[in-house]
């Protein structure tokens, strides 16, 4: 990673799995910028889906340059952050890390019965479960050449949360910006 680019964590799954939730307390819990991936969606895709048709790649490629040009903007900032994407494929995923060494890949392991009893329990969202059998037929999960951390969701979300900041050695913004001063 670049000294001068801050890390961004790429909180990557299924849709279920809980990036939305790990991602956002993750961001918070850090004081870190945050974004979310639905938050990138074109109105079409949102249709799309809500009408219970998978995304195709090209629907795809706008999105994912979408939360690429997040990336740039919050690394031009100097701020560490946290974006969600489902990065379903090594492709999409290639693509959001490519000239981007900072992005650090975070997988949230998530078994499709574990899922499936999310997906049915949520309310409000425009993903229907109907969908779900599409993002593990489209699923790739992430080789060992992209150095990811994997985290199985099966637990509360707090506790991930707390394993993440542990295991990747992460820093609030407050405690980074001690440690330079004291530097």
């Amino acid at each position: 990673m670049e000294p001068d680019k801050p890390p961004i964590l790429l909180v990557t799954g299924v849709s279920g799995s809980g990036k939305t939730t790990i991602g956002s307390l993750l961001a918070g819990r850090l004081g870190w910028e945050y974004a979310e991936a639905d938050s990138f969606h074109p109105e079409a895709n949102i249709e799309k889906m809500a009408a219970g048709h998978p995304l195709t790649d090209e629907d795809r490629w706008p999105w994912l340059d979408a939360i690429g040009a997040w990336i740039d903007a919050a690394g031009a900032k100097g701020r560490p952050g946290v974006v969600t994407s489902s990065a379903l494929k090594r492709v999409y995923r290639d693509r959001l890390r490519a000239g981007r060494p900072q992005v650090r890949l975070i997988y949230l392991e998530a078994d499709r019965d574990t899922v499936a009893r999310r997906l049915t329990a949520r309310s409000g969202h425009f993903f229907p479960p109907e969908l779900l059998d599409t993002q593990f037929a489209d699923l790739e999960p992430p080789a060992d050449d992209e150095h990811p951390v994997r985290i199985p969701v099966e637990e509360d979300p707090l506790p991930i949360v707390e394993k993440l900041i542990r295991a990747e050695h992460l820093e609030a913004v407050e405690a980074a910006h001690d440690k330079e001063v004291q530097e």
